[in-house]
């Protein structure tokens, strides 16, 4: 039987492609609000520095990542929802907050975005 490539004429870069990585960056910067929302309860809620700069470092690293992505580069995939997890996970152990906006990044990057970047998977290196 032959395989038929389903997506042989998928542009490498389109609208679809721009809307997601655009509201993907639009919820990261809501989620670095959330975290700065936590630098300012720091000293109510007796917050270390060191938890401080990893929430900031997994937000800047995700923002690397779609940048990545941008690039096409396969392992920004897969680093983009490890960082939004682990930044999710820290502040549900920590801090005892579950993030909707965590949720609903990994919603939808996993839901949407996906649909949008596996056909222009022959593209990432």
């Amino acid at each position: 039987m032959e395989e038929k490539d389903m997506f042989k004429d998928e542009p490498k870069l389109d609208t679809p492609f721009y809307l997601v990585l655009g509201v993907l960056l639009l919820l990261l910067i809501n989620n670095l609000n959330v975290d700065y929302a936590v630098v300012l309860q720091k000293d109510n809620l007796q917050i270390p520095n060191w938890y401080l700069i990893l929430l900031f470092a997994l937000d800047t690293l995700a923002i690397v990542s779609l940048v990545g992505i941008y690039f096409f580069r396969k392992i920004a995939l897969y680093l983009f929802s490890v960082f939004v997890m682990v930044h999710f996970v820290i502040h549900l152990n920590y801090l005892s907050t579950f993030l909707y906006t965590d949720v609903f990044i990994l919603f939808f990057f996993i839901g949407i975005g996906l649909f949008v970047f596996i056909p222009k998977w022959k593209y990432f290196k």
